[in-house]
């Protein structure tokens, strides 16, 4: 809500900035100014402290779109309108209001009808307001992008496209979908929560899918071509290099998150499985196996970098 000090304070002089400036460029200037004036950058500088809150509050309100709107209509009243707030039940105001506030009013009533929040009873047409509601995605949905259907605040149903690569917990925004204005004024906006359901087998890093691939202690010695899931697609088929260690991750181009600005991959982790059981005849063949490996400790190189050798 728009405050009654607003008058006396010029925040676009207090950052430097024209009054058209962007939001981008608004944002690098008080993070300029933020690091100059901050109090651990200036410890013990009263002036540099007060400085830093009066950079904080301008851009508080300068980067708020709505109350950024509220601050320049109330600036262009010009300073004529600063003292017609002034005079409590008595006192003039220059707006249409001759001979005090509205009855059971005062200062914060006027500015609720200068600003939008009379109910209907302002000056201008009202924004209607924005309209929330949450929905809950298949991680594929998340991925690949889809389309849904809701029910706006009056009951009309509304097809809404869900772009490719969302995250658990993004929220997303369809302009003028919201609540309608009470007097003519432009509908207010549909926001959307989702959430993204785990895979049971995909796991999201950033624009790359994760997916955790089993392979024999055979394939991992003697190398294998081994076929590894995509999201939503056919299996693709991956080489394992003669003594692939545990863990190494295989990279498969392009099958991760693909949206219009990205491209991730699919990153397979191999993980050997070992047998939790074996024959006596399996484990003569290990043991004869091991009795031909050179005799080095395995371990040595990890004992000696902890100064245990």
């Amino acid at each position: 809500m728009a405050s009654q000090d607003w008058f006396d304070k010029d925040f676009y002089k207090v950052l430097g900035v024209s009054k058209d400036v962007s939001e981008a460029e608004l944002k690098k200037v008080y993070r300029k100014l933020s690091r100059q004036n901050h109090p651990d950058t200036n410890p013990g500088d009263a002036k540099a402290e007060a400085r830093f809150k009066e950079i904080s509050e301008a851009y508080s309100v300068l980067s708020d779109k709505n109350q950024r709107a509220e601050y320049d209509q109330m600036r262009a009243m010009g300073p004529g309108a600063r003292g017609g707030f002034g005079g409590g039940q008595g006192g003039g105001f220059s707006g249409g209001f001759p001979g005090g506030f509205p009855a059971g009013g005062g200062f914060e009533d006027v500015f609720a009808n200068l600003f939008g929040g009379g109910g209907g009873r302002g000056f201008g047409p009202q924004r209607g307001s924005d309209l929330t509601m949450k929905q809950t995605l298949d991680f594929i949905d998340g991925v690949k992008g889809t389309t849904i259907k809701v029910a706006l605040g009056n009951g009309e149903p509304t097809t809404v496209k869900i772009p490719a690569g969302v995250q658990d917990g993004q929220k997303i925004k369809i302009a003028g979908k919201g609540q309608a204005s009470p007097n003519g004024g432009p509908a207010g906006d549909l926001i959307i929560s989702l959430t993204v359901k785990p895979h049971p087998v995909f796991i999201r890093d950033g624009n790359n899918l994760r997916v955790t691939v089993p392979i024999t202690y055979a394939e991992a010695v003697l190398g294998a071509t081994i076929q590894v899931p995509t999201l939503g697609g056919e299996p693709v088929k991956l080489k394992v290099a003669p003594g692939t260690p545990n863990g190494r991750v295989l990279r498969v181009k392009g099958r991760g998150v693909v949206t219009s600005k990205a491209e991730g991959d699919l990153l397979a982790t191999v993980e050997i499985a070992v047998p939790s059981h074996v024959n006596d005849k399996a484990k003569k063949a290990l043991e004869d196996f091991e009795a031909q490996l050179p005799s080095e400790d395995p371990r040595a190189d990890l004992l000696l970098k902890a100064g245990l050798l």
